[in-house]
């Protein structure tokens, strides 16, 4: 019979293996050889930092839609929890994804912000709804009004993502890869490149999961000591 010292090694395998993979792939990053693309240079190596943040945020807002979908339909305040987390988890990828952007922008536009530029206001928009998500949870004191209103308006605000990424910025004019005057973004998936891009997505959205579980088991004892204390 295997000791708890032992079944939490085994559980947290994965999570060494995300610590492993991720360090492999940023120092592999920041070591290899990559094409000379003009206008971007050595910039470009932000590819493996910038596109996997924006991956890794849709990635773990969608656990978070998920878990909100449950919590509407069988009221289970753990499914809330879950949804919570994932959602906290999200922003602080999001963020991250507009701070490598606006590094980027700075070295290949010249200034670290435009609002010339649809992607980056339409992104900072994202964040700002979902942001918004966190202020309606603290307006309400009661668990479950709280958990409900929630629940709903993480289902919007999921549902705003393609609209605000995807398809309005591909009916307006950009100064992203694709649009006049830039490389396009198969200039920037070159072979070199996609031996790094393609773990990189991978590596993020394993640690994005391993920042949710500790979150989640914060949140879990927070309300244990809350309980215990009432």
């Amino acid at each position: 019979m295997q000791t708890e010292v032992q079944q939490n090694i085994k559980l947290s395998t994965w999570k060494y293996a995300v610590a492993v993979w991720l360090t492999a792939v940023m120092t592999a990053g920041f070591l290899i050889e990559i094409p000379m693309i003009p206008i971007l240079w050595e910039t470009s190596r932000n590819l493996f930092l910038h596109v996997p943040m924006w991956f890794t945020m849709i990635a773990i807002f969608s656990v978070g839609l998920v878990y909100s979908i449950r919590y509407l339909k069988n009221g289970d305040f753990d499914m809330d929890t879950h949804a919570e987390t994932a959602t906290a988890v999200g922003i602080v990828f999001g963020i991250c994804g507009l701070l490598t952007g606006a590094m980027w922008a700075r070295f290949t536009w010249g200034a670290w912000w435009t609002f010339a530029e649809p992607k980056l206001n339409l992104s900072a928009l994202a964040m700002m709804i979902y942001v918004a998500y966190f202020i309606l949870r603290s307006a309400f004191d009661d668990p479950e009004k709280r958990a409900k209103v929630a629940a709903v308006y993480n289902i919007f605000a999921a549902s705003t993502i393609p609209f605000l990424l995807f398809i309005i910025p591909r009916q307006l004019p950009s100064l992203h890869p694709g649009a006049d005057g830039n490389p396009a973004f198969s200039d920037l998936t070159a072979p070199e490149l996609r031996w790094i891009f393609y773990p990189a997505i991978v590596g993020f959205i394993g640690l994005a999961f391993w920042m949710k579980e500790i979150l989640y088991r914060y949140k879990k004892l927070q309300q244990k000591l809350e309980t215990g204390s009432n």
